[in-house]
């Protein structure tokens, strides 16, 4: 594949002089089934980055508890020394069982544990971004984020970390970690059929802060899914294409991180940056959201 010239446009980490192409990648399926154990092949894993990067992403999204261990270690494998300009953005705030469940780990002990797993498995000194992940599998729940998130800061200031993101959080939980540091990105659960945080969204834009959607492919139905495919034939693209490109004509902070351990879907996904969608397919498109608005 040949080099992406604009992949969806630029942004700029509020604060830093990070910036990135809209259209990075997600390393979570990089590990093996369940995001738990080793890749099927870990040949076509390091390809799959090689070829992300050659292609002009320059956003990785990853974490020590996919794995664990596996995927920042792949990443380690086939990047390392990692070009000029790409941003590897992480998080903390859970663990994997050996069941392969999900733990959280939020402790002040598993807060630095995480940090220098990070650091470890990635080769770094320095983590360029790390989103403290809290809630639950649901979407944000109510509480107090200060201690984790006092630990991440305190792991900044001593210069492990660069700047410091957001994971599965309200509105309110983003405004008590506003007091403690700056936050330049938010990681929720999104897509066009998922639209709770609309007015979150638009105010993160107005802030300048990355809004990062995760899972943003997932969860429609098949009315919504006959949505999808009807403006998908109508644009010669592919469902997840057209729901990827919804997204990025959302808004502008919107960056997105679609993962994939196949070479050809990593092919689609990075063509989805070039997708337009008339005005008439985004108004079919804005008719699907399921979520009540806040």
């Amino acid at each position: 594949m040949t080099q992406q010239t604009n992949l969806a446009g630029t942004f700029t980490f509020p604060g830093t002089s990070m910036t990135v192409n809209r259209m990075g990648y997600g390393a979570m399926q990089l590990a093996g089934p369940h995001v738990f154990g080793p890749p099927k092949d870990r040949d076509v894993a390091l390809a799959v980055l090689r070829e992300a990067i050659a292609d002009g992403v320059n956003h990785i999204d990853t974490s020590d508890f996919y794995g664990p261990h596996v995927t920042n270690q792949i990443i380690k494998e086939a990047l390392h020394p990692y070009p000029d300009g790409l941003v590897i953005v992480t998080k903390v705030g859970a663990r994997r069982g050996a069941d392969a469940s999900w733990n959280p780990a939020l402790s002040r002990q598993d807060i630095i544990d995480a940090v220098h797993d990070n650091l470890r498995n990635l080769a770094l000194d320095q983590l360029d971004v790390v989103n403290l992940r809290v809630g639950g599998l649901a979407g944000p729940t109510k509480g107090s984020i200060e201690a984790p998130l006092t630990v991440l800061a305190e792991l900044k200031a001593q210069g492990l970390i660069r700047h410091l993101g957001l994971s599965n959080v309200s509105p309110g939980q983003l405004a008590e970690a506003q007091k403690i540091t700056p936050i330049v990105c938010i990681q929720n659960l999104y897509n066009v059929a998922h639209r709770t945080d609309d007015a979150f969204l638009d105010d993160l834009a107005r802030q300048g802060i990355a809004y990062v959607p995760f899972f943003p492919l997932g969860g429609f139905t098949p009315l919504q899914s006959a949505v999808l495919d009807s403006a998908a034939a109508s644009l010669q693209s592919t469902p997840m294409q057209v729901a990827q490109a919804w997204l990025l004509q959302r808004s502008p902070n919107m960056l997105l991180i679609p993962g994939t351990s196949s070479l050809n879907h990593l092919r689609e996904n990075l063509k989805a940056a070039t997708l337009e969608l008339p005005p008439a397919t985004i108004t079919s498109l804005n008719a699907i959201a399921t979520a009540p608005k806040p």
